[in-house]
């Protein structure tokens, strides 16, 4: 059921117009005037100025103003309340739905924030909890769905602990999660209800879509719905993609994905624990990579290691190292032969939580040519 406006009667003071001046302001210096709607004209020839309604009780005129207490059928929002943030529009729709049931408890209780997908509006877990709300049943969602500007509401919970990182989203209003976004020229759709969209991760989707790849072949280990297969494969020029994804979810989405940027001929997707490691049959040869017998060359970039080092905490430096290592391991065992891995960049692309961080490690990997 799509939400709709439906005029609420506003309580006013109509009086005859020589006189509206001074009402006014003897409303605005009491503090009675409802400044969310304009003065109207009513019947009679009347202006109408309307009042707070939780204010009635308190309401007293000067004997020399004659005026009388009417409903504002359609009331017109003041260019003020035209002016007003989504999240105090919210309020203002909430406390009109509600009235006097209205309280401290349930305002702290209503969102300030909440993420846009298209015309779905995504909740946090911890807005609309309180008892007073389910009275109300679809009545809540829609007028939500109103003051945000959305057709679809759904909120969320905590990410599931299932190692794949699902959400815990229930939808509220519409019929599906299904949404899309637009990142960089690339068009990414995924169902909201399934699968998580992480927008921290726009920098380095954008480096990636700078790196020289044409001809190349790369293995995305954890794709997704596609977050970097498709920066390589759309912006990067590479030939081929092997994208291995273990949720389902996140594997319908890829495929959709692949298909809406014109790029599923160049990627074959690998559903399944990259954990297994699998042998892939890459379509240009053997994936190079690389290991020497135990130590970990840094071909200069920017200045070459001392720069690296220089940019990077020596945690982050040996965990590179160690990651190299046990690469080159894989590698050898597959092959039978040595092969040497060079790091050229670490990228920290966020911090999650203190000590937690979220990089990037570009290791080439090659094969050693017999001398």
């Amino acid at each position: 059921m799509e939400a709709r406006d439906v005029p609420v009667p506003v309580p006013a003071l109509a009086t005859e117009p020589r006189f509206a001046q001074c009402l006014r302001e003897h409303l605005e210096e009491e503090q009675f005037l409802d400044g969310r709607y304009r003065l109207q004209e009513v019947p009679g020839g009347r202006v109408a100025l309307p009042v707070v309604e939780e204010k009635l009780s308190q309401l007293w005129l000067p004997q020399e103003i004659p005026c009388g207490l009417v409903q504002i059928q359609d009331p017109v929002p003041s260019r003020a309340a035209r002016r007003q943030t989504p999240a105090q529009k919210l309020r203002g729709k909430l406390q009109r739905l509600l009235g006097k049931s209205w309280s401290e408890e349930l305002e702290r209780d209503v969102p300030r924030a909440w993420q846009r997908h298209g015309d779905l509006v995504l909740l946090s877990e911890d807005c609309f909890r309180a008892a007073p709300w389910e009275k109300l049943g679809p009545a809540l969602w829609e007028t939500v769905a109103s003051a945000l500007g959305a057709r679809r509401l759904a909120r969320r919970g905590r990410v599931l602990p299932d190692g794949m990182r699902s959400p815990s989203i229930t939808l509220l209003l519409g019929q599906d999660g299904w949404v899309e976004h637009v990142d960089n020229g690339i068009r990414y759709t995924f169902d909201v209800t399934k699968c998580m969209f992480s927008p921290g991760n726009i920098t380095e989707k954008l480096r990636v879509a700078l790196l020289p790849c044409s001809g190349e072949v790369l293995v995305d280990l954890y794709a997704g719905i596609g977050y970097f297969t498709l920066p390589y494969l759309v912006h990067a020029a590479a030939a081929f993609a092997h994208a291995c994804e273990w949720n389902g979810h996140a594997v319908e989405a890829l495929r959709r994905n692949l298909a809406l940027n014109g790029v599923q001929d160049r990627c074959h997707i690998h559903h399944g624990d990259s954990r297994q490691t699998p042998v892939l049959q890459a379509e240009r040869g053997s994936l190079e990579g690389a290991s020497s017998e135990g130590e970990v060359q840094h071909p200069a970039e920017d200045g070459g290691k001392e720069t690296l080092g220089a940019r990077i905490r020596p945690e982050w430096q040996r965990w590179a190292e160690a990651t190299a290592a046990q690469i080159r391991g894989l590698l050898v065992e597959l092959h039978g032969q040595p092969w040497r891995t060079s790091i050229l960049h670490i990228e920290a692309v966020k911090s999650y939580a203190p000590h937690v961080h979220h990089l990037v490690l570009d290791l080439e990997c090659r094969p050693m040519l017999p001398t």
